[in-house]
């Protein structure tokens, strides 16, 4: 077995082994698909597990879980701590980018394992019964956010295709992130300085076509959110403080220039 295998064995060994700690009951069938494995396999990797002294117990119609106790806590919660984060996930999951849900399910998997047999009993409990009223259709409309939140972070430069409503053609551009936010109108935006413009711009992420995180590195820019919000305040609220819809702008300047 070749090396990279090795890794990718494992990496999906330590999965099976958070399904199992953050799931009362995980079947095989289940296994199967979501590592796209054969049901083969997912034998041989419960075995494994044995082997290595997870104590995975075998329910008869229900499938495989972990003996009631057994966990390796990285860090305990309190019920209610645990209640805000299944609330967390509810509004996560109402958010239209499909890759920041699948990071944040990730890690409410792991918050979840290391939850006791009864506290995730609650927490399915709650969750069923938690109703969040945006986003009623679940639409999802990018695949992005993850790769945005990641060339922010480090300063990596994006080349990206964006198409406006207006546009016949996407226009290629190279941006360099500078903030993200969650608009009025529930659409994740990019705050950017465009190379191709020379300014300052902010961009819906749903209308981004392709993107590609380059290894280019920019200099981090001066300006800051204290002075992007009050250029925010400026542009879409009267003189009362209250939004003002007819001022918004689709892929709107923010009139500031680089600061060196």
């Amino acid at each position: 077995m070749a090396y990279t295998d090795n890794i990718s064995r494992l990496s999906r060994l330590t999965a099976i082994h958070l399904k199992l700690q953050s799931n009362l009951y995980v079947s095989v069938a289940q296994l199967s698909k979501e590592f796209k494995i054969s049901k083969r396999t997912v034998y041989r990797d419960l075995l494994a597990l044995e082997q290595a002294n997870v104590p995975i117990v075998a329910i008869e119609g229900k499938g495989y879980t972990l003996m009631n106790g057994y966990k390796i806590p990285p860090v305990m919660f309190t019920e209610p701590e645990a209640n805000a984060l299944i609330f967390a996930e509810k509004m996560m999951s109402k958010t239209k980018d499909e890759s920041l849900i699948k990071e944040f399910n990730n890690a409410i998997s792991k918050v979840k394992a290391v939850l006791r047999n009864d506290e995730k009993i609650k927490a399915d409990f709650l969750s069923n019964r938690t109703i969040i009223g945006k986003n009623w259709e679940n639409k999802k409309t990018s695949n992005y956010l993850s790769i945005i939140q990641s060339a922010l972070t480090n300063f990596n430069v994006l080349k990206i295709a964006y198409k406006k409503e207006t546009d016949i053609q996407p226009i290629i551009r190279s941006i360099e992130p500078f903030a993200i936010y969650h608009s009025f109108s529930e659409d994740w935006i990019v705050v950017a300085w465009c190379r191709l413009r020379n300014e300052f711009r902010n961009f819906r992420i749903d209308r981004i076509k392709t993107i590609i995180s380059l290894p280019e590195n920019f200099t981090p820019h001066q300006m800051t959110m204290e002075e992007y919000g009050e250029i925010q305040r400026k542009k879409y609220f009267d003189g009362n403080g209250l939004y003002d819809k007819n001022k918004q702008n689709d892929n709107c300047k923010s009139n500031v220039h680089r600061k060196t």
